[in-house]
């Protein structure tokens, strides 16, 4: 198979971006695309159904509508709002991670590898 031009990239891009406009989902982390709400909806819907998903992610940003807030929950706080999602430990990683970024990043991701 031959790899695309540039060309041809950027015109499949542009493509599959106008598909997108038109076909795509009605998903609460969409409104916005703050990196928080996509990084909480990427973590929940591993191995989880989107209307699952989509269910679980409404209810963790009421109670958790930002990093900081994730940072300062205990444990029992993040697994309770979990339950029912099952593979405890992605809960438990996140809060891990939320409490690295404020501690460590003054509360914004890192932006690199580095």
């Amino acid at each position: 198979m031959t790899p695309f031009s540039d060309t041809q990239a950027a015109q499949f891009a542009e493509q599959l971006l106008a598909w997108f406009a038109e076909n795509r989902r009605d998903l609460p982390w969409r409104k916005g695309y703050s990196p928080y709400q996509v990084w909480i909806s990427e973590i929940m819907l591993q191995q989880t159904q989107m209307e699952r998903g989509v269910i679980y992610f409404q209810r963790w940003m009421e109670r958790f509508p930002d990093l900081a807030s994730v940072a300062r929950a205990t444990e029992d706080e993040v697994l309770a709002l979990w339950e029912g999602l099952g593979y405890y430990s992605r809960a438990r990683n996140l809060r891990l991670a939320a409490r690295e970024i404020m501690e460590n990043h003054g509360g914004e991701p890192p932006q690199s590898v580095d």
